[in-house]
């Protein structure tokens, strides 16, 4: 499963190296973590990366919302919920006008609470053949304060 999963769920350097990226601890461990990204890629980490990851246009293009994750043992205490009120600020603050992201079904639920619309569904192929169904979500922020 890590095989396959590893290039879209693999660890995406670049978010840290942006400076987009934040995490949660409580007593050393992380607990959950979560970011945004001003680059063209939606989904996966360093491994699954072909070539220039291009920087987008905030005036034209939209945010994308990346690699969140919260520990099931901290689930449901608004770890989630603040790392993405983090993330909205900053792309705000960095003069984005809308946000992608690419869930998994298990996902979708809590980013529509976020406000976020489902614009497709489609299937990701993972180097083992399989598929995993995803759906790219959106978001307008030109309305937030």
């Amino acid at each position: 499963m890590e095989a396959a999963l590893g290039p879209v769920f693999g660890v995406d350097r670049q978010l840290i190296r942006d400076g987009t990226y934040f995490i949660a601890e409580q007593d050393g461990a992380i607990v959950g973590c979560g970011g945004w990204s001003r680059r063209r890629s939606h989904y996966g980490g360093d491994s699954g990366r072909e070539g220039e990851d291009g920087l987008l246009d905030p005036q034209r293009d939209a945010a994308r919302v990346r690699a969140f994750f919260v520990h099931p043992a901290w689930a449901r205490r608004g770890i989630g919920r603040n790392i993405m009120a983090a993330c909205e600020r900053a792309i705000i603050e960095s003069g984005f006008r809308s946000v992608d992201i690419v869930a998994t079904l298990a996902g979708e639920p809590l980013y529509a609470s976020f406000g976020y619309a489902v614009v497709e569904s489609y299937d990701i192929a993972t180097v083992n053949g399989l598929s995993l169904p995803v759906v790219r979500m959106t978001k307008s922020m030109e309305r937030r304060v």
